[in-house]
């Protein structure tokens, strides 16, 4: 396994991705930190006969997602990844869209686990996860330095194929495209998320500011996410 790569070529959607390396049709699909639901909608108004459960552990998101009425084949429950309140073996695909760093570090070891019970006999887990790199990073990291956890995850997964819980079927990198066409965009989507409490300080505040406005000259507020993507078979 590898952190980071020296050179990504390839830029697209996630989508383009996870579409390209799953077969979800006819799959029942467990999405852990589904957040606004956003893909989860997407797949589930992709393709055919995909049957989603969708977990967040945030409160006020999974509120506003059980609002949802237009979704049939999703159903969103109220869970963290460490205790899944599904039966062993229920799953054929599990999905976590740059969430896993987001588990404790304490608990991460234990969320695999819980994958590794809730998944069929050689299912397949894809995770994507942001690599610590790039000019969106450096703005985040003023407020949010994600660099320990992202390590952890990434040393927690190693660890599960070491231990041969999973075997690695794939490692892909690539540049996710994120567009923000003003700061207090960024401020809504980024800074003000529900899952975590970032209180900034006037002066810091204004730091982010000032370094967002200084990229968004130069690239108009289109940013290019490193991403990681770990395809994980359940050994038997």
């Amino acid at each position: 396994m590898r952190l980071n790569v020296e050179q990504i070529v390839k830029t697209c959607p996630e989508p383009e991705i996870f579409e390209a390396v799953l077969s979800l049709d006819n799959k029942k699909i467990l999405e852990l930190g589904c957040g606004d639901a956003s893909i989860t909608r997407l797949i589930a108004t992709t393709g055919s006969g995909r049957v989603i459960t969708a977990t967040e552990v945030d409160t006020i998101q999974h509120q506003k997602n059980q609002l949802i009425e237009d979704l049939p084949n999703v159903d969103f429950i109220l869970s963290g990844c460490e205790k899944i309140p599904v039966q062993d073996n229920a799953f054929d695909i599990v999905l976590m869209f740059k969430s896993f760093h987001h588990v404790p570090v304490e608990m991460m070891a234990q969320a695999l686990l819980e994958i590794k019970r809730i998944l069929k006999p050689g299912g397949l887990v894809y995770i994507s996860e942001p690599i610590f790199d790039g000019e969106f990073n450096d703005i985040l990291c003023l407020f949010h330095d994600e660099e320990v956890v992202r390590l952890a995850a990434f040393n927690t997964i190693k660890k599960a194929i070491d231990d041969k819980a999973f075997e690695l079927s794939e490692e892909l990198f690539f540049y996710t495209p994120v567009l923000f066409e003003s700061f207090e965009q960024y401020a809504q989507r980024v800074i003000g998320v529900t899952h975590t409490d970032h209180q900034l300080s006037d002066e810091l505040y204004a730091r982010v500011k000032q370094k967002f406005q200084k990229a968004y000259e130069q690239n108009q507020g289109n940013f290019s996410i490193p991403i990681r993507v770990d395809l994980l078979r359940k050994c038997q």
